[in-house]
Parts: structure tokens; sequence; C-alpha cells
């Protein structure tokens, strides 16, 4: 197994924190993203690629890390790094939208609600990616309603 595929499915090496890892991750993601933002002001669709090359490296790292480890293991975060970004997408970078989205997204990430359970159960790396994707879709969407309605 590549070391590589190691570093970008533990995010850094944020997996191996054992339990809460996926928080942790999803976290740090949320203080990455507020920095980010506030520090450099890249364009939306800038925000878009970045989560697009994390979800689509995300997806070739968990599948090559699974044989060893096996489907969805707890060290494998980048999954949650993915559906956080997905979250936060097209919206304001206020501690408010962070905050909500990061509830919002650990709400359905754990919960997963709607079709997003069966997601998990696909095949590889598409498994482990895919719920989070979805949670985090799911996320901004409430989050996008709440931006158009004033609400945060």
């Amino acid at each position: 197994m590549s070391q590589l595929h190691k570093i970008i499915a533990t995010s850094l090496g944020i997996g191996y924190v054992g339990k809460g890892g996926g928080t942790v991750a999803a976290v740090f993601t949320c203080i990455c993203w507020y920095f980010w933002q506030v520090h450099f002001t890249p364009s939306i669709w800038f925000g878009f690629g970045i989560t697009l090359f994390i979800t689509i490296i995300g997806t070739i790292s968990s599948d090559a890390v699974e044989p060893f480890w096996g489907k969805d293991d707890k060290k494998v975060v980048i999954d949650e790094v993915a559906g956080m970004c997905i979250s936060l997408l097209f919206l304001p970078s206020t501690g408010a939208y962070i905050i909500t989205g990061l509830i919002l997204f650990r709400f359905f990430d754990i919960v997963k609600p709607l079709y997003i359970r069966k997601a998990e159960k696909l095949p590889g790396g598409y498994g482990v990616m895919l719920d989070d994707v979805l949670a985090g879709i799911c996320a901004n969407i409430l989050l996008q309603i709440a931006f158009r309605f004033n609400l945060l």
C-alpha cells in the first residue's frame, strides 16, 4: 500500500486519532475552510474545484487502503473532509454558517437518513465517499435555504 494513499485517506494522519476521528477531521476542515476563505478570498469555483479534487483523490485512496484496512476503516477520514467541504460550498464563510454546517453535516453523516445509508454499501472507495458526499449535499441544501431566507 502506498504511503501517499495512507496520508490522503487519513487526512494527513488525523484518522489515527481513533474514535472521533471523523469529527476531528470535520472540525479541522472547518478551520481550514474559514482561514482559507478569509485570508485568500478565492472564487467560489476554486472552492468547488478543490472540493471535487479532494473527493476524487479521496475515492482513489479509500479504495487503495481498503484491502489492507477493511471496508470504511475508522482511520479513513478523507470522506469527512470532502463531505464537510461540500456542506460549505457557495456560502458565506462566517462562523454561523461554518458551525451550522458542521452540525448539519455530522447529523446527516451519523444518522444517515434517506438513501445515505444505502450509498455506503457501494463497493470500494465509492461507498466510503458517497455517503459523506450525500450528507454534505443535504447539509448544503439546508444551509442554502437558510442563506436565501437570511436565517443565519
